[in-house]
C-alpha cells in the first residue's frame, strides 16, 4: 500500500473514499447551480432590463461564459499538478461569489457580459477540479460510475435551480430576487471546500504506482485534439455537444416564448432538459463501465440531433415536454462516458492535461454554438438556427461511428 509523505493510507476506490467523494459530488452540485441561476431567465432579463432584442446580442453572454470557461478548463488541467486541485477549486469559488452581486448591480449589459466571463472563469476552474479529483480518487474499476455521479449533481443542479429563479422571476421579479439563489450556493461552496476538500495528488502517485498506465501520449493538446482517434473523435463530440447546448440555452426559451408558452410552461420545459440529463447519468455512467463506450456516444448523439431537428416543428406542450426529454437522455449517453472514456486511454499523470483539453474544446462549443445560432436566426430565423445545429450533431454522431475505434 502507498503512503504519502504525511504517513496516511491512500487507497483508490469509491467505496474506500466515500466521504471526499460525496463532499466533491456536494460541491459540485453547487457548482452546476451557479449556470442554472442564469438558464431560464436570461433572455427576459435581457430584454426587460436592458432593452436587447437581437438574439446574437443576447447570446453574447454565453459566448463570454463559452470562451472564459473553456481557457480555464484548459489552464486548471495543465496546472493541477503544480499548484494542487484543492487550491484551484478555492479560487474558483472566490471569483463564483462575485458573479451575483454584479447580475443584480448592473447598469448596463456590458456588466452582464463582464459577469459571465467571471462566472465562466469560476466554472472552469472549479467543474474541472472536482471531475479530475474523482477520477484521482476512484480509480480505474468504477471510473464510469463516478463521472455519472458528477455530472448528475452538476446538471440537476442546474435543472432545478433553473426551475427555482423561474419561478422566482415569475412570481417576484426579474431582479435582484433571483440572484440571490446564487449568492448562497457560492458561499456554501467556498466554505465547504475551504474546511473540508482535500487535495488528492497523492492519488495520482499511488496509481502510477500500481497500476500499468496507458501509453504516454507525446503531446497532450495534438492528441487529444486532432492525432488520436479515440480522443479526437470524443473531443469533436464534445464540442457539438455545448454547441447544441449553447443553442439550447440562448435560442429555445425565445422560441417557446414566440409559440406564445406561458412562462411557467417555459421553465417546465426548458428545466426538463438538464433535469433528465442530470438524473440519467446515475445510469449511463454505469452503462460506460460494463458496455460499448462508442456504441453510448454514438447514440446519444443521434437522439440529440433527432430532438433537435424536429424542436421547430412543434407547437404543443407536451410534444416540447417530450423533445426536452429525449435532448436530456441524449446528452446523458454521452456526458459521462466522454470524460470516462478520455481516462481510459490516458495516463494517469497526464489525465488532468488531456481532460482539460477536452474541456477546453468541449466549453469552445458554447461560445460556437451561441455564435452561430445568434448570427442564423438573426438572418434567417430561430427555426433555421436549430435545424442547423440539429445538422451539425447528426454529423457528430457519424464521426463518432466511422472514426472511433472499438472498444
Amino acid at each position: 500500500m502507498y503512503t504519502n509523505v504525511l504517513k496516511q493510507p491512500v487507497q483508490l476506490g469509491l467505496k474506500e473514499n466515500w466521504r471526499q467523494f460525496t463532499l466533491l459530488v456536494i460541491i459540485n452540485a453547487f457548482v452546476g447551480g451557479m449556470i442554472g441561476m442564469e438558464r431560464t431567465i436570461f433572455p427576459q432579463f435581457a430584454h426587460q432590463r436592458f432593452g436587447v432584442e437581437s438574439h446574437s446580442a443576447i447570446l453574447s453572454f454565453i459566448t463570454a461564459f463559452g470562451l472564459t470557461k473553456a481557457i480555464a478548463n484548459y489552464y486548471t488541467g495543465r496546472l493541477a499538478n503544480k499548484y494542487g486541485r484543492r487550491n484551484l477549486l478555492l479560487f474558483g469559488w472566490y471569483i463564483a461569489l462575485i458573479v451575483p452581486f454584479i447580475l443584480i448591480f448592473a447598469n448596463s449589459w456590458y456588466f452582464v457580459i463582464a459577469a459571465n466571463v467571471l462566472l465562466g472563469v469560476s466554472q472552469g476552474l472549479t467543474w474541472s477540479s472536482t471531475v479530475v479529483m474523482k477520477m484521482d480518487l476512484v480509480g480505474k474499476k468504477d471510473r464510469g460510475f463516478a463521472m455519472g455521479i458528477n455530472e448528475f449533481a452538476g446538471y440537476l443542479s442546474v435543472g432545478l435551480v433553473a426551475f427555482l429563479t423561474g419561478y422566482i422571476a415569475t412570481n417576484y421579479g426579474i431582479t435582484p430576487y433571483p440572484f440571490y439563489v446564487g449568492i448562497i450556493l457560492s458561499f456554501l461552496g467556498l466554505i465547504l471546500t475551504a474546511v473540508w476538500v482535500k487535495d488528492t495528488r497523492d492519488f495520482v502517485q499511488h496509481e502510477m504506482i500500481i497500476q500499468r498506465d496507458a501509453q504516454e501520449l507525446g503531446n497532450v493538446f495534438l492528441d487529444t485534439t486532432f492525432h488520436h482517434k479515440t480522443l479526437s473523435s470524443v473531443t469533436q463530440a464534445g464540442l457539438v455537444n455545448n454547441l447544441n447546448d449553447g443553442m439550447t440555452w440562448g435560442l429555445l426559451p425565445i422560441l417557446l416564448l414566440s409559440f406564445n408558452f406561458s412562462p411557467s410552461d417555459l421553465a417546465l420545459i426548458t428545466a426538463t432538459y438538464p433535469v433528465v440529463w442530470g438524473v440519467g447519468q446515475l445510469f449511463t455512467g454505469k452503462m460506460g463501465d460494463q458496455f460499448s463506450k462508442k456504441k453510448l456516444l454514438f447514440w446519444g448523439m443521434l437522439l440529440q440531433a433527432l430532438a433537435i431537428l424536429i424542436l421547430p416543428f412543434t407547437h404543443v406542450f407536451w410534444g416540447m415536454m417530450v423533445l426536452s426529454v429525449f435532448l436530456g437522455l441524449g446528452t446523458a449517453m454521452v456526458y459521462p462516458t466522454f470524460l470516462s472514456t478520455i481516462a481510459g486511454v490516458v495516463p494517469s499523470k497526464q489525465r488532468a492535461e488531456a481532460v482539460g483539453t477536452f474541456r477546453l474544446w468541449r466549453d469552445l462549443g458554447y461560445a460556437f454554438g451561441a455564435v452561430l445560432s445568434g448570427i442564423t436566426a438573426d438572418v434567417f430565423g430561430i427555426e433555421y438556427a436549430i435545424i442547423l445545429i440539429g445538422a451539425i450533431t447528426l454529423v457528430s454522431a457519424l464521426i463518432i461511428q466511422f472514426r472511433m475505434p472499438r472498444d
